[in-house]
C-alpha cells in the first residue's frame, strides 16, 4: 500500500512532522511518497537559508544515520557539476523555482553523454540513484530559488565530473548551514 493511501498518514505540517515521519518510517521505498505529500508554505524553509552569489548552498536541516534533509539554496542560474550520490538515493523537492535536471552515463566510446533532461517546477519531486546514470541540477529562474533533498541515508561523498580532465574526482561533502533542528532532534 502507498503511504499516502494508509488511513493512518496525515501529510506534515512542518519540518518537524516531516522529521517525525521519515524517522519512523523502516521502508525507504515510501520515503518518495513522504516527500511529495509534503507541501509547506516557503516560509517554512527561510530560517534555513544562506545564500552564496558563488554557489548553491547545502543546508542542513536534520541528519542521523537513516536520513538526511538538505534545503539547497540557488541564486539565478547556478547549477552544480555532474555528479553521482555515493551509492545512496535521493529525492528532490522544488520548493520554489524552475530546475532542469539532465542524466549522463558513459558512452560506447567512453565519453560522458547527457541522456535524457527533465524541467521540474515547485512541488514536483525528482529521484536519483546511482545506477541511473549521473546528474546535473540547474536553476533555469531568474530569481532565488529552493530545492529539498531527501537522502537515504547520509551522502557524505561524491565523484564530480571535472569537465577540463574529462573525470571524475572525488569530493567529501560539507554544509554551508546547520540548522537548530539538527540539534533538537538528536
Amino acid at each position: 500500500m502507498n503511504v499516502i493511501e494508509n488511513q493512518n498518514f496525515h501529510p506534515p505540517q512542518s519540518l518537524d512532522d516531516l522529521i517525525s515521519v521519515l524517522s519512523k518510517e523502516e521502508d525507504y521505498s515510501k520515503f518518495g511518497d513522504i516527500i511529495q505529500a509534503t507541501n509547506l508554505p516557503l516560509n517554512t524553509y527561510l530560517d534555513c537559508c544562506s545564500w552564496s552569489k558563488d554557489i548553491y548552498t547545502r543546508n542542513c536541516i536534520f541528519e542521523n544515520e537513516k536520513f538526511e534533509l538538505i534545503l539547497i539554496c540557488w541564486e539565478a542560474n547556478q547549477s552544480t557539476p555532474i555528479h553521482d550520490h555515493g551509492g545512496e538515493e535521493c529525492w528532490v523537492k522544488i520548493v520554489d523555482g524552475s530546475f532542469k535536471e539532465t542524466i549522463y552515463k558513459w558512452d560506447q566510446n567512453n565519453k560522458l553523454v547527457d541522456i535524457k533532461s527533465i524541467i521540474s517546477t515547485t512541488n514536483d519531486v525528482t529521484y536519483m540513484v546511482d545506477f541511473m546514470g549521473f546528474h546535473r541540477l540547474e536553476n533555469l529562474s531568474d530569481k532565488r530559488s529552493l530545492s529539498l533533498h531527501l537522502y537515504a541515508k547520509p551522502i557524505r561523498n561524491c565523484n564530480v565530473f571535472d569537465e577540463n580532465s574529462n573525470k571524475f574526482i572525488h569530493k567529501k561533502l560539507s554544509y554551508n548551514t546547520i540548522s537548530e533542528m539538527e540539534i533538537n532532534f538528536k
